[in-house]
């Protein structure tokens, strides 16, 4: 084919092209926007969030509070963890706005402990283990039972201590098999990335995920 050919097909589907050009620039731009201002949609890989949320649900998570709140106790989070090295390239910025090719590690959790406030587990002779805030044991209707946890070991963050200011203290509601703040300490808040809001797929088990 010659260069004229070339030349002369290239004016042909010009249109066309810059169409499709612009019309993927679109896309990119609203998806950015919408998972940056909005939310997005996240599948759970893992059970440490049982019986709350399960492998394989489907959940909906907004990003628009953080603009006007700080997360609240109870409240589900996703966030980056802090021994996760977050590479701020061109790339990686782009991956991690539009969720083509991230491979940044996220992980889901509930927020326990707040900044400020005195944080500890304690376990009584029979094995109940249960959360302490600022000495007052914490009602928490959303774990399976308070005789599944993990023992705390001398390396883990099982307290007491008080809460950095700027941090939160992270756990799973599967307090037996969850990899939480208790091994890799408190979260800082630049860390978020939204709030789980809603449980919408399996539709059996469609829920709010903001109860408590």
């Amino acid at each position: 084919m010659t260069k004229e050919k070339i030349l002369n097909l290239y004016k042909k589907y010009q249109p066309a092209i810059k169409e499709t050009i612009d019309t993927i620039v679109f896309v990119v731009v609203m998806i950015i926007i919408i998972k940056f201002f909005i939310g997005e949609i996240r599948w759970i890989p893992s059970g440490s969030m049982r019986p709350t949320i399960i492998e394989g649900d489907r959940i909906f998570v907004e990003r628009y509070s953080r603009f006007y709140s700080t997360p609240k106790r109870g409240d589900v989070m996703v966030f980056y963890p802090p021994f996760e090295e977050l590479k701020n390239t061109p790339w990686k910025v782009f991956a991690r706005l539009t969720g083509f090719f991230c491979k940044d590690i996220a992980y889901i959790k509930r927020v326990i402990g707040l900044p400020g406030e005195k944080f500890e587990i304690k376990m009584d002779a029979s094995g109940k283990s249960m959360v302490y805030i600022n000495d007052k044991p914490l009602d928490e209707p959303y774990i399976s039972s308070v005789y599944d946890y993990s023992y705390c070991t001398g390396e883990m963050y099982c307290g007491p201590f008080i809460i950095p200011e700027g941090e939160y203290f992270m756990m799973g509601d599967n307090r037996g098999n969850s990899k939480d703040s208790r091994y890799w300490g408190t979260l800082p808040q630049d860390r978020f990335i939204g709030k789980a809001v809603f449980l919408f797929w399996p539709f059996t088990r469609m829920k709010s995920l903001t109860q408590y």
